[in-house]
């Protein structure tokens, strides 16, 4: 079989762990190198250097499925095509897999998001690939999906968050627990199929975190943080004053966040409902209706908002006002904020949620992005601990 390889292929063909690890930046070829060792053990039942797995199935895993028929699915039917043995496979494309059997056995690769908790939770594989897995929960999605797992586990993504599960819970401490864990760092020197404009790109990155990231395929350092401090809790209290929930639509692209919030002993405490992607206005409803009380949302959703409403839902939209962000921002700041420990995205977002920088220096302008959980929070702030004043505007993202 002719493939053309890279270093990072070769890497991980070599290894000997049950989690490889594949940590790298950007344009590495991480996961199409992965995706080429799918095939590999399609065709042959060979897994590895010294490692055979004639007969079962390999899970190749993300957080939504949109995201994963565009990168890794992609990258494996054009392999397949590649080497002219598309034909040779059985594609099921109702159910994403591609199958192939020979003297030796019958051979899975299937393709499916953490959406789909049947499959998260259901029957068991010889070998998991999880793409970009910092996007996924440990707890409810990696964990479940490695104790169903037999033999081997691939991981690929870039560092940009040095809080991840992944450095936490299997860098730091199964790796040194278990010792079943390799971590292969890669950037864009080992892949030689590089374009040499894509080259140039990456080389010309100046912000020195961002180098780390995606240059180099280290961790990055969280600077400028915009809610530096906050403090976990286990639960929300019983009696909660102001009580409401705060609503930021999304769809694709971005997830919906809800977060359940109110005052108690003059601290704002802070419950993850919902932080999720591709949920229509019927699925939010569904979701906030026990919860039995008022939703703030975003005012440039009005057409959602009303839905939302005809559905049963106590919506209404937030205010827009010039400088929103900001004073939705520092209305927060003026509160101790306590998160519930299970509010995962919202404590991944608090720690990456940052200030903009410019000249090397962090100035008063918040990031478009990791804020989603925080928009939310500030639609509910903005209408719910402030007075109805001249000059004190709930949120808008535009």
């Amino acid at each position: 079989m002719q493939l053309k390889k890279s270093n990072v292929f070769d890497y991980n063909w070599n290894s000997d762990k049950r989690i490889v690890i594949n940590r790298g930046g950007t344009r590495a070829g991480k996961t199409y190198s992965l995706m080429q060792i799918f095939v590999v053990w399609l065709l042959t039942g060979q897994i590895r250097k010294d490692e055979y797995i004639f007969h079962g199935t390999a899970s190749v895993v993300r957080k939504t499925l949109p995201a994963l028929k565009a990168t890794a699915e992609k990258d494996f039917r054009d392999i397949l095509d590649g080497l002219g043995m598309y034909s040779n496979v059985t594609h099921n494309k109702t159910d994403r897999y591609y199958q192939y059997t020979d003297d030796q056995g019958t051979r899975i690769v299937e393709f499916f998001s953490v959406d789909d908790q049947q499959k998260v939770r259901g029957r068991k594989r010889q070998i998991l690939f999880c793409n970009e897995a910092n996007e996924l929960n440990y707890d409810d999605d990696f964990f479940q999906l490695t104790i169903r797992t037999t033999d081997l586990i691939f991981i690929d993504f870039n560092p940009s968050d040095p809080y991840v599960w992944i450095k936490e819970k299997l860098e730091d401490e199964r790796a040194i627990r278990e010792g079943d864990v390799q971590t292969i760092i890669s950037t864009y020197l080992d892949n030689p199929f590089l374009a040499k404009n894509l080259i140039k790109e990456i080389e010309s990155i100046q912000d020195e975190n961002t180098r780390r990231v995606y240059v180099k395929g280290e961790y990055g350092v969280i600077e400028g943080t915009i809610f530096k401090e906050v403090t976990i809790v286990d639960s929300m209290p019983k009696h909660l004053k102001k009580k409401a929930i705060g609503l930021d639509f999304g769809f694709t692209n971005d997830p919906t966040a809800a977060i359940l919030c109110g005052i108690h002993d003059g601290a704002l405490y802070l419950d993850q409902i919902v932080y999720d992607y591709a949920l229509t206005n019927p699925d939010i409803a569904k979701i906030l209706k026990p919860y039995r009380c008022e939703v703030i949302a975003d005012s440039a959703e009005p057409k959602s908002i009303e839905e939302l409403k005809r559905l049963g839902i106590r919506c209404k939209p937030s205010k827009k006002g010039a400088d929103s962000i900001r004073a939705g921002i520092e209305l927060l700041k003026q509160y101790e904020l306590r998160i519930t420990a299970h509010s995962l995205d919202l404590l991944r977002e608090q720690k990456q949620y940052k200030y903009k920088k410019k000249d090397g220096k962090f100035i008063n302008e918040p990031i478009d992005n990791f804020n989603h959980a925080w928009d939310a929070i500030r639609y509910y702030a903005l209408i719910k601990l402030t007075k109805p004043e001249k000059g004190i505007f709930a949120t808008s993202k535009r």
